[in-house]
């Protein structure tokens, strides 16, 4: 998931759109990048944007100001959450627009005297990026789990999980959890959309969904795509998209959505409240106007229990080998990464069956189960991935246990080796990481930078905690920690 996405620019697009702190072009000066954070407050009370400026040199960051707000609504004592608590946030690929995904809020009786019942339906709201990288005010507010588009507040109520784009900037995904209690729970008559799998108990019995929105770089505008909300079965944990050209394919490029699932919904045929568990991982083509397709073998049983993150990788964008690759975090028991490849050439891993189906099989050294590679150890509860900008470096947050891991990726078969040092501790209770690259996808440089930096927010600690990443070996050195508003989440830099 992985969750977060951050992006970075070339030199002569940050002077053009004049987002930085500091002129460019000049021999005795760098350009200057900007952090984005959540805060969610004390006792949710504060929910705002803080900016940071990002020093391109040492890495170092200076707040901007906290003053963009993820909700119209103030939050009071009586009413502390009128938007749900900001999760994520994440920029188009100029750095031109932002976007914050609220996660909405049931139905609150002792919130409001004048409106006692009134859920607030999960919305994203965009933002245009100040010249000295500060936020505008928000937008308004985008929304797609109620009846009708946009309404607010909705007559049910749904919980927004987490947003990610593609690295194209063409579409933005969002999972929702769906109702709580989970869906299937005795309600009142009524009911929820027509097209949800199972069958409605209620009013504020919602299905757990993906939906789509289409988006143009520098653009605040999001459209719905055609059949979002998509409604699932399951309940979705954490997603990962990616754009993908299979090797000697004419088709051109693929774009598929890797959706982790850690809940079956409860149905009539199940006694509430009791959902069983349900480690799967579902794989969706993504159309080019955004509509949702599950591929015919999904979803697929993962040894990773109660799955809580995924991360698509694609190690051979020339197409001259197989080199989709998916990795699993699991979130029960000990800390672990589950490995995958999608099979679209016949090689030690995948057989010509395989191939046929497009089959996303245990990463092994042979066709046999019991060459299955083993899980990577990383922390208690990893909660969120990301790769560097030349898919050879993977880095696990581990929320469970306060400390970031990184991997090399072995770009033929997939494998993952622990970089020296293999770990490093965050602040209390990390969500969230962003990358600020100083490199492109070719290895090319973007920036006259020391290096790559990568940051944590911690939300029990209230602080950021930052890390030089070496262009070459990926290794994380240098940590520091800076100060943030009260409970951070979600990150984004560029």
């Amino acid at each position: 998931m992985s969750k977060k996405i951050g992006g970075a620019v070339a030199l002569v697009s940050m002077c053009a759109l004049s987002l930085f702190l500091l002129n460019c072009g000049s021999s005795s000066s760098r350009p200057s990048g900007v952090l984005y954070v959540l805060t969610e407050g004390n006792n949710n009370i504060g929910n705002n944007v803080s900016s940071f400026a990002l020093d391109l040199g040492t890495g170092s960051l200076s707040l901007v100001n906290s003053n963009a707000s993820t909700c119209p609504t103030t939050a009071t004592s009586t009413n502390p959450e009128p938007c749900g608590l900001p999760l994520d946030i994440l920029l188009d690929p100029t750095g031109a627009t932002a976007f914050v995904l609220d996660q909405g809020a049931p139905p609150c009786p002792s919130c409001s005297p004048a409106s006692p019942n009134i859920s607030i339906a999960p919305a994203i709201y965009p933002y245009t990026v100040n010249s000295d990288g500060s936020l505008s005010k928000p937008g308004t507010a985008v929304t797609w789990s109620c009846p009708t588009v946009n309404a607010n507040p909705c007559n049910y109520s749904d919980t927004a999980e987490a947003m990610v784009r593609d690295a194209a900037g063409q579409f933005l995904f969002v999972i929702d959890y769906g109702s709580y209690p989970t869906p299937g729970y005795p309600t009142p008559t009524l009911t929820s959309p027509t097209s949800c799998p199972h069958v409605p108990t209620g009013p504020y019995d919602v299905c757990p969904s993906i939906s789509v929105f289409a988006m143009k770089p520098g653009s605040t505008t999001l459209t719905l795509a055609s059949g979002s909300p998509f409604y699932l079965s399951k309940i979705p944990s954490a997603l990962s998209p990616i754009t993908f050209t299979p090797p000697g394919s004419t088709a051109g490029a693929q774009e598929l959505l890797f959706v982790t699932n850690n809940l079956d919904i409860c149905t009539q045929n199940c006694i509430p409240p009791s959902p069983h568990n349900d480690s799967t991982v579902s794989v969706y083509s993504v159309s080019s106007s955004g509509v949702l397709s599950e591929l015919p073998n999904s979803p697929y049983a993962v040894a990773a229990a109660d799955p809580v993150s995924v991360q698509a990788v694609d190690t051979n964008p020339d197409q001259s080998t197989s080199g989709l690759f998916v990795y699993v975090g699991q979130g029960a028991g000990v800390g672990a990464l589950y490995p995958f490849q999608v099979c679209w050439v016949q090689n030690a891993n995948c057989s010509a069956q395989d191939v046929a189906g497009h089959l996303m099989v245990p990463l092994a050294t042979c066709p046999s189960l019991a060459c299955n590679v083993p899980p990577s150890s990383v922390g208690s509860n990893p909660a969120d991935m990301l790769v560097d900008p030349t898919n050879n470096f993977l880095y696990v947050l581990s929320s469970g246990q306060n400390e970031v891991s990184g991997f090399k990726i072995n770009t033929t078969a997939g494998s993952l080796t622990a970089l020296s040092p293999p770990n490093l501790p965050t602040g209390s209770q990390p969500v969230s990481m962003a990358m600020h690259a100083s490199v492109n996808s070719a290895g090319q440089s973007l920036y006259r930078s020391s290096g790559q930096f990568l940051y944590t927010s911690n939300t029990t600690s209230s602080n950021i905690t930052g890390f030089t990443l070496s262009t070459t070996t990926g290794s994380m050195t240098n940590p520091f920690t800076v100060v943030a508003p009260a409970a951070p989440s979600g990150m984004a830099a560029h």
